[in-house]
């Protein structure tokens, strides 16, 4: 789950399935374990990286969220006010320009896989491969 906390696909059968657990006892396991369950433990995951990427990255909220694997903005915004006390918004004004220049985006996309190549290009590298 840390590794793969971005991916917006990871849910708690594939992380169950993943630990050799059913779903069920894999729950009572990671509360016992960590306190709390595994869907509280990858918000608050996601919740921590979009912290760290509101104060340094030159992105969008939108593009935060995406990345850190949240599907929907609103359950974003929803998730990071419960945790922070503050909506992602209000986060970054509170957090930027306290000792660290903005990432450009272009970089931090760049660092996190968030550009896709186009097929275009896909295709014409892959012929030139052969």
């Amino acid at each position: 789950m840390d590794r793969d906390f971005a991916d917006p696909e990871l849910d708690l059968d594939a992380s169950a399935a993943a630990a050799g657990y059913s779903r069920y006892h894999f729950v009572r396991a990671f509360k016992a374990a960590y306190g709390e369950t595994p869907g509280q433990y990858l918000s608050r995951r996601r919740i921590d990286r979009a912290q760290d990427m509101l104060r340094t990255c030159d992105l969008s909220v939108t593009e935060i969220c995406t990345l850190v694997g949240f599907a929907s903005l609103g359950s974003f915004s929803t998730a990071f006010k419960k945790q922070t006390g503050q909506t992602p918004g209000e986060y970054r004004r509170t957090h930027v320009g306290k000792g660290a220049a903005l990432i450009p985006g272009c970089f931090a996309l760049l660092w996190t896989g968030g550009f896709k190549p186009r097929i275009e290009e896909t295709e014409r590298n892959s012929g030139e491969a052969r």
